[in-house]
């Protein structure tokens, strides 16, 4: 049986876990919970990144290398789709080139939801500039299918808002992209426990990013195992094919043959 791996872009990955780097108590921890995730897709928010070497006293880059991890930049905290193209541009100058980058355009600092009109114009912009666009985005597959056919390498549906921990608020809108789109389906943004992951993979999606739910945990790097084997298991499920339901019951061991009390 042929290994069970992630695609995105061309590049395979055997970990079907993303994971933030924001919110820690520090780096150190930060470094210590990714290690323990088994992540190889980290995603970093330009923004905060202090893009000035001599200036980068304590930054999450002195801890993971491109060597070690596929270094994600992301546009948190852009609400436009002009903003989300510098700043994507600047991390492609800070990362040496490389391509790949997560896409947010953000409606508002109090929902931190997507801005639907600005994220499919800057998807377009960055594509046509030769990014290798994963997009956040809502989901409605409308928008998902608008930004699978522009080219975008990864369509990745909030489960709910961002920092939330609600969990998936909405599975039929997630099963019918998972359904409907070819490209990876990454759930972003919402998942609060590792049963929730667990969820997103039995559904089909082909992985999770997430970062509040493992930095605000009591223990962040036990929480980052956790959501490694949910991950795991989610998708082994999915494979296997789960049961189908009923609404009577059914016995587990038959009742033909049986010998009469």
């Amino acid at each position: 049986m042929s290994k069970d791996l992630l695609k995105i872009a061309g590049k395979e990955y055997n970990s079907r876990l993303l994971v933030g780097t924001g919110k820690y108590l520090n780096e150190d921890q930060a470094f210590k919970s990714i290690r323990a995730s088994k992540s190889e897709i980290v995603t970093v928010a330009i923004r905060r990144v202090e893009l000035d070497l001599n200036k980068r006293s304590d930054s999450i880059l002195n801890y993971i290398t491109p060597e070690q991890f596929t270094i994600l930049p992301n546009t948190a905290g852009c609400f436009s789709a002009k903003e989300a193209v510098r700043i994507a541009c600047l991390g492609r100058e800070l990362l040496n080139g490389e391509s790949l980058v997560k896409l947010e355009v953000l409606k508002d600092k109090e929902t931190l939801l997507p801005l639907m009109d600005e994220t499919v114009l800057a998807a377009k912009e960055l594509v046509d500039l030769g990014f290798q666009v994963m997009v956040y985005c809502t989901d409605e597959i409308d928008y998902a299918e608008n930004l699978e056919d522009i080219g975008c390498v990864a369509i990745m549906p909030l489960a709910s808002p961002i920092g939330s921990g609600q969990g998936i608020t909405n599975p039929d809108a997630i099963l019918e992209i998972v359904d409907k789109i070819t490209c990876p389906v990454i759930i972003d943004a919402g998942i609060g426990t590792a049963s929730e992951v667990a969820v997103a993979m039995e559904m089909g999606c082909d992985g999770v990013l997430l970062n509040t739910a493992i930095a605000k945990s009591e223990n962040p790097v036990l929480m980052a195992e956790a959501m490694k084997d949910a991950v795991l298991s989610g998708r082994k499920c999915f494979l296997a094919g789960r049961m189908p339901k009923r609404i009577k019951a059914s016995a587990s061991s038959p009742l033909k043959g049986i010998v009469d009390s």
